[in-house]
């Protein structure tokens, strides 16, 4: 089934061609089905970039969704097009009434600082609290993750002597948790980040389930409230070429970065990467639309509790 997306959304085109089945509202206006509900809160800075990787993964479902994106008021991106803003972005403070069948909420470049030195951290809080009593499932992505887990729960962040970079290998911990079905014992997932979180804390709190962790990169995969609240430290979302296009940046920033691990051909950037995660990674959103939100949200949505 296709999703809903707003007219002239550029990650249509884009996705059309890579022979993905995308609609726009006018179409989808047209079909007698309930669509569910999801918004994003982007907080990345190339934000068309992240919108196609998030829309590419939740088309891979027999389920008819209705996109729409979220924005912080406090907070004005540098790296998108202002009319690109104001076409598809709506402020959180215009949304706050509204109910949706599922959330996700992205990483951003801000993990090195603390959290509360964020420019946007009280509408971010005030976000998470919202959250919980108008979604049904929230997906708490990298940095959001590490931000979710800390306000909820006060699990603090540790900073990484050197970045985590490159894509790694992750143990299921948790078998029969519906987020695996179809999964296999080892995955993969690519890591992009400065801190960490620690199993140790994890395990300190009963409220937390650590679903997921890595030899190498630590903590992946924590749920909440039986799969109200997901926190995902790494980037299953990314497409083929983003850590490239991360580390070349980096190489002519002159900034001291290594190349990632077990991402390119024989180790060498001038092979290109060896796409490990694609198949884990629409397993993790098809799973989570189909068992955390779609069996799980209400046919009358304002019944969300």
């Amino acid at each position: 089934m296709p999703l809903n997306l707003p007219d002239k959304l550029p990650a249509i085109e884009l996705l059309k061609e890579e022979n993905i089945f995308v609609i726009d509202n006018s179409r989808a206006t047209q079909q007698d089905i309930r669509p569910l509900k999801i918004v994003i809160l982007n907080l990345m800075p190339l934000k068309i970039t992240t919108e196609t990787d998030l829309i590419r993964l939740l088309s891979n479902t027999p389920l008819q969704l209705e996109i729409s994106f979220m924005k912080i008021k406090s907070h004005t991106s540098k790296n998108t097009p202002v009319e690109h803003m104001q076409a598809f972005y709506t402020d959180f403070e215009d949304m706050r009434n509204e109910k949706y069948d599922g959330m996700i909420i992205t990483g951003a470049p801000v993990e090195q600082m603390e959290y509360e030195e964020v420019t946007y951290w009280s509408e971010m809080m005030e976000i998470f609290d919202w959250s919980r009593t108008h979604v049904t499932s929230t997906l708490y992505i990298c940095w959001a993750a590490f931000a979710g887990l800390y306000h909820h729960y006060g699990i603090p962040k540790y900073p990484l002597d050197k970045k985590k970079f490159g894509v790694f290998e992750h143990m299921v911990l948790d078998p029969l948790a519906q987020i695996f079905r179809g999964f296999d014992d080892i995955f993969y997932v690519p890591h992009s980040r400065h801190t960490e979180i620690r199993k140790e804390d994890i395990l300190k709190r009963p409220e937390l389930t650590l679903l997921s962790e890595s030899e190498e990169a630590g903590v992946y995969l924590a749920m909440a409230r039986n799969g109200r609240e997901f926190f995902v430290t790494g980037h299953s979302e990314y497409s083929p070429l983003t850590l490239d296009t991360e580390y070349r940046r980096d190489v002519d920033k002159g900034l001291p970065i290594e190349v990632p691990k077990n991402y390119y051909k024989d180790n060498d950037p001038d092979k290109g990467p060896l796409v490990r995660w694609r198949g884990h990674a629409n397993l993790l959103f098809s799973n989570w639309l189909n068992y955390y939100v779609y069996q799980e949200t209400p046919y009358n949505i304002e019944d969300i509790k």
